[in-house]
């Protein structure tokens, strides 16, 4: 059974570095591109709010006992095979699992204005991700 005060916890710390980035976001690219303690920052919250929904979909594999997942973006795959993630949300959060590997591996240098677009453009997935999971969970 999902601890509800766990998945909670994380989905609010979603929601918190969601606030932080939009209040980033709303800044223009090229100031945010020559000041790299931002950009910096920026990569910190993206990791922390990633490895937040991997976590999210962990407990739930594991409280609904789901088939394990092989590695962090099959997470995302393993609940929308639940029907606990809308199939059009899963290949969009997989990317977002492998932009935080590329944040925390460092395989190559990441590319700021890469980091800049996903934080203009693709908040809105970790967003998703956080109300379609939520509901789900309070609907089962």
């Amino acid at each position: 059974m999902v601890d509800l005060g766990r998945l909670r916890s994380l989905l609010d710390r979603i929601g918190s570095e969601l606030q932080h980035l939009d209040r980033i976001a709303q800044g223009e690219a090229v100031p945010l591109l020559d000041d790299p303690d931002l950009v910096a920052a920026v990569k910190y919250r993206f990791i922390v709010a990633i490895e937040a929904s991997i976590d999210c979909c962990h407990h739930v594999i594991a409280s609904e006992g789901l088939r394990g997942a092989t590695d962090f973006a099959d997470a995302f795959v393993v609940l929308g095979e639940a029907d606990m993630l809308p199939a059009a949300l899963v290949p969009r959060l997989q990317d977002m699992a492998r932009f935080r590997n590329l944040l925390v591996h460092g395989y190559a240098r990441v590319d700021d204005r890469r980091v800049v677009d996903i934080l203009q453009t693709r908040l809105v997935d970790l967003r998703e991700f956080r109300s379609a999971l939520a509901t789900s969970i309070q609907d089962g």
